[in-house]
C-alpha cells in the first residue's frame, strides 16, 4: 500500500496541501492592495489554483473536496481581525460557520479513503471530457465550487463590519445552528446504517431519511440562508447579497441532487419507488392529496 493510498499518509498530505493553501492566500492577500473583500476573493482563488495544481500532480481532484468547509473557517476569523469587529453578533455567527466547517470536515475526513481513488463524479468528467479535463477540473470541480462558497460567505463578510443583533438576527443563527445540526444528524444515521447494510443496494429508510432523500443537502442549503438571514437583520439595503444561498440553492437542485439520483438508480434497488414515496428535501411525508 502506497502513501497515496494509505488513510494515514493521505490525511497527512492533505493537511500539508492546505498549510500550503492558506501560506499561499494570506501571502496574496498580504500583496493586492484593494478593497479588503476584494483582497478575499483574490487570495482565495490563489489557494484554489495552489490546490489544483497539487491535484495535477496527484493525479486526483479530491483534493480539493475539504475546500468547501475548510475554506471559510480561515476566511472568516482573519477578515475580522482584518477589517471587522469582534463583538456578540460576530462571535456568535463565528460559532456557527465554525460548527459547519468543523463538522463538515470532519465528516470528510471520516468518508475519505486515501488517493488511490478519487470521487465518481471527478472521474466521470474526466472520462466525458477527455484531453479537455484538466480546464474541467479547474473551472468546474474547483473554481466554480470556490466562487459559489464566497458567494454565500458574502453575507457574513458583510456584517461583520459592524455586527449588531436583534430578534430576526437571533432567528438566522437558531437556522444556522439547526442546518449544521440536521446534517450532523443526517450523516451519523446514514454512516450508522452502511456499516449494518448487508448489500451496497439498501436503501436508508430510517431517521430524517425516512421521509427526504437528501436530508443531508438540505442542511447545506439552509446553512447559507441563515447567514443570510442574519446579515439581512442588520444590513436589508444588502439584500442582493442573498445572491450566493440562491447559486448555492440552484446548484444543488439542478447539479448535485439530479447527478446523485441518476447514480444512485443504477444500483439501489427499489429506487424509483424510494423516489415516489419521498421529498427530495423536506423530512416530511409526502403529501398526495386527494
Amino acid at each position: 500500500m502506497d502513501i497515496y493510498s494509505k488513510k494515514s499518509d493521505a490525511l497527512l498530505i492533505t493537511a500539508v496541501i492546505y498549510a500550503l493553501a492558506v501560506a499561499t492566500g494570506i501571502a496574496v492577500y498580504q500583496l493586492v492592495n484593494t478593497y479588503g473583500i476584494i483582497r478575499i476573493l483574490v487570495a482565495d482563488a490563489a489557494a484554489t489554483l495552489l490546490v489544483y495544481f497539487v491535484s495535477l500532480t496527484l493525479g486526483n481532484a479530491s483534493a480539493y473536496d475539504p475546500y468547501w468547509s475548510v475554506a471559510p473557517l480561515v476566511i472568516l476569523p482573519l477578515a475580522i481581525s482584518e477589517f471587522g469587529v469582534w463583538n456578540a453578533g460576530t462571535g456568535v455567527l463565528m460559532f456557527c460557520i465554525a460548527y459547519w466547517g468543523v463538522r463538515l470536515t470532519s465528516n470528510w475526513a471520516y468518508t475519505f479513503h486515501g488517493y488511490a481513488r478519487q470521487d465518481w463524479r471527478y472521474t466521470m468528467l474526466r472520462e466525458k471530457s477527455g484531453a479537455l479535463y484538466p480546464i474541467v477540473s479547474l473551472f468546474g470541480i474547483m473554481l466554480f465550487p470556490t466562487t459559489v462558497v464566497f458567494l454565500c460567505l458574502l453575507p457574513a463578510l458583510y456584517y461583520i463590519q459592524t455586527g449588531g443583533v436583534n430578534p430576526v438576527t437571533c432567528a438566522g443563527f437558531v437556522v444556522c445552528l439547526a442546518a449544521a445540526t440536521l446534517q450532523l444528524v443526517a450523516d451519523v444515521q446514514l454512516h450508522r446504517f452502511q456499516r449494518r447494510a448487508k448489500t451496497r443496494g439498501e436503501i436508508i429508510r430510517s431517521g430524517v431519511w425516512r421521509y427526504a432523500r437528501h436530508p443531508n443537502y438540505l442542511g447545506e442549503i439552509l446553512m447559507w440562508w441563515g447567514v443570510y438571514l442574519v446579515m439581512l437583520s442588520i444590513l436589508p439595503d444588502y439584500w442582493w447579497l442573498g445572491l450566493g444561498a440562491l447559486v448555492n440553492t440552484l446548484m444543488f437542485l439542478l447539479i448535485s441532487i439530479p447527478m446523485a439520483e441518476k447514480r444512485l438508480a443504477e444500483y439501489k434497488e427499489g429506487f424509483a419507488e424510494y423516489v415516489a414515496q419521498t421529498n427530495k428535501l423536506l423530512p416530511f411525508p409526502v403529501w398526495r392529496g386527494r
